[in-house]
């Protein structure tokens, strides 16, 4: 999985490339662990994004209520495949998905 980070000022855009499983999803948390305490809002783009298992759902959750606490996240780009994931699991109805 590759992880891009576009910072200007209290915002970043998070570019993913690649499947969020198991394997992969502690890189993903590691790089939202990195991000600077003052961010009031994060972009994750899931263009390149053609699956995510739940270790993965549990990283968007975790920072998803980190996130709600001080500003806004969204998760832009979704895929079909990972679209259903998140209609099945109900995170349809918790992420702001654009």
């Amino acid at each position: 999985m590759k992880i891009e980070k576009d910072l200007t000022n209290s915002s970043v855009l998070i570019k993913i490339d690649g499947r969020i499983d198991s394997v992969t999803s502690s890189e993903l948390k590691a790089a939202l662990d990195e991000l600077p305490a003052d961010l009031t809002d994060l972009t994750l783009d899931f263009k390149n994004v053609p699956y995510i298992s739940s270790a993965g759902l549990r990283v968007l959750l975790t920072n998803h209520k980190k996130m709600m606490a001080i500003g806004t996240m969204k998760v832009i780009n979704v895929s079909e495949d990972v679209m259903d994931v998140f209609e099945i699991t109900g995170f349809k109805n918790v992420l702001n998905i654009e």
